[in-house]
């Protein structure tokens, strides 16, 4: 038999077709009838079937009994969860208690509906995620620039007819903030149809091979040159606001703020051509559309927020934000309905800072590489227990030895895993979720990132197994026991949260059920679960949805599910001034906390390190620490080596395959050598996400091919200091041959 899923193992969201042999999934090829991926696959999603029966995924509980992770049951292992979570809140205060959501949360369902409440439920400001080891410098300046930090405009990719790229290599990634099946078609058809791809990026990735123009930029440097273009648009009077002019506030300022940026300072500082800087503008500002895009090569820096920002300021000047063939804000089936524009509350950053470092917080958050401290060092608000949620810092974050003495310290430990990692197996409990093929579907996150305004709901593809608990189920179980509520049935969760919202709905005037009943509209949601409840009742109050009624062909859950493929909702249209939520209501175009920190950019226009830097590398085999264990996605160039230059490979007296130490200030590694001339002259790679050496762990392929972790060359000092986000990319080290 088949079945439709949507990928869980990318951002890319393609539809697969699966082929189920009883209940086991034993192949996946591309859905060609899928409205948003129209049958594009890459590796990952083709080897679904081996990642969905990995053999080394947990089937049941485990709790911690005599210092030994040991099978349980659920009852028993939520039992342990609200007789030990609860004491340290109650004694120690809701801080003490920190969370960490690691990325894979936002490629499920359970992820994305369950910590908010947990959040809620606890009260503590101890959250860690993986956005400040990302994106985050990308929340905060769209949070700065337009009041929202979910306002994330993307390239409009189908109608561009110039795409500059930054740090992204999207024929490896296949996309990362810019949701879009087939990325890699997407540049090709740039191509064909007469635009113009230019790549900034310090390797010659596939992705730069395929382009008009690479710049093999020094790391690091990236908002150094998008000041140069932004410099250059005013000094040769290209700016063209078009229908943004009365939008903005803060063009003079900007014009100021960049003056000393010119093409020769810049171009020095980033080995970059100035001429070329110049040319860049130009035909930025001539092409009919244009769209600028950065990704974590921009991002995790040391003015990742300052890129980040750029980037939208050169979107602006040029005309391009908030139009076809630029940068558009998507518009998700379960976003907010429309509302009139005008004022908001804006963003701020830094409304309290950790308790160690003194970091400021970011949308809530605290810096990932922040956590082993907070743990480590006595004092009132310690975090002393830990929920986990489908993360492993002690491979994503810097310094990977430290908080793996500090995990071995807390007082508690929960982790949803469905493995034995790294992380997990410091837990004094493990609830792992079951198999993806077991978990109904729904990109929440992804649908308001993606390049085309669609919306699509799959289903489970094969029935839970006995024994085993849906993920929603887990989630919803969690925040019962560590909120107080334990023994509540968890669907109580999803009905408070439907009560919850159908309350301030009716209260809202702008709302289409304001003044209506809400248990009249509880009771008229569908779906066979909590969940799915939830879910019509978001696609219902969308801006697509029926409204309970008042839009009789819009949507509701039982429209979706009737359409198996998904609905086609249209390309991406403006959206300005809707989405401000700025308190001008207007692009604020130099935000303060942006001016205060273009200073220590300007300074680093003279700072030139000597020597070797390093930059990470993705996979198209991998995502993050994801997929190491399995055996397909293991090969080809899915190694852990250090990429070296030629140049420097002869000048350090290096060999092919050679054993070379990696020093920077936080540590050091070891790796084989890679000679390529993929990486340019002063510049080494090593991919992030391995590390698979230690010991309790239950990860039989990665262990065979452990490689090293990059992270461990870091101590967590180096942060873009506006986001909190961890410098990994474009830092010195220095080689020592071990032959």
């Amino acid at each position: 038999m088949s079945a439709l899923r949507i990928c869980p193992l990318c951002e890319a969201t393609c539809g697969l077709t699966l082929t189920i042999e009883g209940t086991r999934v034993t192949g996946a090829r591309g859905d060609r009838d899928d409205v948003f991926s129209q049958g594009f696959i890459c590796p990952k999603g083709a080897s679904f079937g081996e990642v969905d029966g990995d053999p080394d995924r947990l089937t049941a509980p485990l709790v911690r009994r005599d210092g030994k992770l040991e099978p349980a049951t659920w009852d028993e292992a939520f039992d342990l969860v609200a007789a030990r979570l609860r004491p340290v809140v109650e004694t120690y205060g809701a801080d003490a208690v920190g969370v960490v959501l690691g990325n894979p949360n936002v490629h499920t369902m359970a992820g994305a509906l369950y910590p908010p409440v947990l959040l809620g439920g606890l009260h503590t400001r101890s959250l860690f995620t993986a956005s400040t080891l990302d994106q985050m410098p990308k929340h905060v300046s769209s949070g700065l620039l337009f009041g929202d930090p979910f306002a994330i405009p993307v390239p409009d990719l189908d109608r561009t007819d110039h795409l500059l790229l930054l740090g992204a290599n999207p024929l490896e990634s296949n996309g990362s903030l810019c949701t879009a099946p087939d990325f890699p078609g997407k540049l090709k058809a740039l191509r064909r149809r007469g635009g113009t791809l230019t790549v900034v990026d310090p390797r010659r990735t596939r992705t730069a091979k395929l382009a008009d123009r690479h710049l093999a930029i020094r790391p690091g440097t990236d908002a150094l040159l998008l000041a140069a273009l932004a410099h250059v648009l005013f000094e040769e009077e290209l700016t063209s606001l078009g229908e943004l002019a009365d939008a903005v506030e803060g063009l003079a300022e900007v014009r100021e703020a960049v003056r000393e940026f010119t093409p020769e300072a810049a171009g020095a500082a980033c080995d970059l051509d100035p001429d070329g800087i110049r040319i860049l503008a130009r035909e930025l500002a001539a092409a009919p559309t244009a769209a600028v895009y950065g990704r974590i090569g921009s991002c995790t820096v040391e003015h990742g927020t300052l890129a980040s920002w750029l980037v939208d300021v050169l979107n602006i000047l040029t005309g391009n934000l908030d139009r076809p063939g630029g940068a558009l804000f998507p518009l998700s089936a379960t976003d907010r309905a429309p509302r009139p524009a005008g004022p908001g509350k804006g963003f701020e950053i830094g409304r309290w800072r950790s308790r160690v470092g003194g970091h400021p917080e970011a949308k809530s958050e605290l810096p990932a590489a922040a956590l082993a401290e907070e743990i480590e060092t006595p004092g009132e608000g310690q975090v002393r227990a830990l929920i986990v949620c489908a993360a492993n810092p002690v491979l994503s974050a810097p310094d990977g030895d430290r908080l793996d003495r500090a995990l071995a310290g807390l007082d508690f430990m929960v982790s949803i895993d469905p493995y034995l990692n790294e992380t997990s197996r410091h837990a004094d409990v493990v609830l792992p979720p079951p198999p993806p093929s077991q978990s109904a579907h729904f990109d929440f996150a992804f649908n308001a990132l993606a390049v085309r305004n669609q919306v699509r709901y799959t289903r489970p593809a094969v029935p839970l197994a006995e024994g085993r608990l849906d993920e929603c189920e887990i989630h919803a179980r969690l925040v019962l026991a560590a909120t107080g509520m334990h023994g509540a049935p968890a669907d109580a969760v999803d009905a408070m949260v439907v009560d919850r919202t159908l309350g301030k709905a009716v209260a809202d005037p702008h709302s289409a059920v304001y003044g209506r009943d809400p248990k009249e509209l509880a009771a008229a949601l569908t779906g066979d679960s909590g969940p799915e409840r939830r879910l019509d009742l978001m696609l219902r109050l969308g801006p697509y949805g029926d409204g309970f009624g008042a839009a009789p062909d819009g949507l509701t859950l039982e429209r979706v599910l009737a359409h198996p493929h998904g609905i086609d909702l249209g390309p991406l249209e403006p959206r300005l001034p809707q989405v401000l939520r700025t308190r001008s209501g207007r692009i604020e175009l130099l935000p303060a906390p942006i001016a205060d920190d273009l200073p220590r950019l300007r300074a680093a226009l003279g700072a030139r390190p000597d020597g070797l830097v390093l930059v990470g590398r993705r996979h198209l085999r991998s995502n993050n620490s994801w997929l190491h264990n399995i055996p397909s996605l293991n090969g080809g160039s899915n190694r852990c080596t250090l990429h070296v230059h030629p140049e420097d490979a002869a000048r350090l007296g290096l060999r092919d395959g050679d054993p070379v130490r990696v020093k920077a200030d936080g540590g050091e590694v070891a790796a084989p050598v890679e000679i390529t001339d993929s990486v340019r002259t002063g510049v080494v790679s090593l991919p992030h996400g391995w590390g698979h050496h230690r010991p309790g762990t239950r990860l039989g392929v990665a262990e065979g091919l452990p490689g090293v972790n990059v992270n461990q060359l870091l101590d967590g000092s180096r942060l873009d200091p506006l986001s909190g986000t961890a410098v990994l990319n474009g830092f010195p080290v220095e080689l020592v041959a071990l032959r």
